[in-house]
């Protein structure tokens, strides 16, 4: 049986008809689509890296479902470097429907440290790039970004040797102490050590000490060390160098002269 062209034609039309009817609800729907980032919450993983945690709340009051609702984020430092990035997928939000997800990321406190020892000393900010994007209908793709930044404490903010002290024990040996402080802005405690070497004006290691720390979040901290040199080592001036060992990171050595 033979179908009119007619009619063919006709189908054809209704077709295109539906499509674009489709296609216009489904941008339509897009102004009663709502996405909102909460702020940033730092915290702590179980193997000691810092977690980047952002809410998200999607609220689809569209006339279609959502669909492949994924966000991506890079964290970037203060140069624009990226530190690290994840993402987040969400496969079907319905009509009508509310979801909050959670958008996690870590970060390795030691690597970044390592490559940017100025986080280790001064606040700043990190930026934060957020691209979203989703399929309406299951044909109309859509994206957005954005971008905002998050605080950043420095674990070792304002960090001082004081005047080191120096007390005989005998004709042959001094005892040194050596006044420390620091801030520790982070949001982690740090729970470890500081370690100092003390080298001459000749570069001779003429003594060692170390001290263990305990540091909440947020919270000065100020001690000493002390140790044990032979007098004949000593010169007027040389150098201290000084180590952290954290369960977050390892730094070292900070070098700090003398005389």
């Amino acid at each position: 049986m033979r179908v009119p062209i007619k009619m063919i034609g006709l189908a054809t039309t209704f077709f295109w008809i539906f499509l674009i009817a489709i296609l216009i609800t489904a941008v339509y729907s897009v102004k009663d689509l709502q996405f909102s980032f909460g702020e940033p919450q730092l915290g702590t993983t179980s193997d000691n890296k810092l977690l980047v945690s952002i809410p998200i709340t999607i609220i689809n009051n569209g006339l279609y479902n959502i669909d492949y609702f994924n966000v991506t984020t890079e964290i970037l430092d203060q140069d624009g470097y990226a530190i690290t990035n994840g993402s987040t997928f969400i496969p079907v939000i319905g009509k009508g429907q509310e979801v909050n997800a959670t958008h996690n990321m870590t970060i390795d406190v030691n690597d970044l440290l390592q490559r940017d020892q100025n986080l280790l000393f001064n606040d700043t900010q990190l930026g934060i790039n957020e691209t979203g994007s989703i399929r309406i209908a299951g044909i109309i793709p859509v994206q957005a970004s954005t971008n905002f930044s998050m605080p950043w404490g420095a674990p070792l903010y304002n960090f001082m040797l004081g005047q080191y002290q120096v007390t005989p024990i005998n004709s042959t040996h001094v005892s040194i102490m050596i006044p420390i402080s620091f801030d520790n802005h982070a949001s982690f405690d740090l729970d470890g050590s500081i370690r100092i070497r003390m080298y001459n004006s000749t570069g001779g290691q003429v003594g060692r000490g170390r001290t263990d720390i305990q540091v909440m979040q947020n919270s000065p901290y100020s001690g000493y060390i002390d140790f044990v040199v032979q007098t004949t080592g000593m010169t007027e001036s040389g150098r201290f160098e000084v180590y952290f060992r954290t369960s977050f990171f390892n730094y070292g050595p900070i070098v700090i002269p003398y005389g």
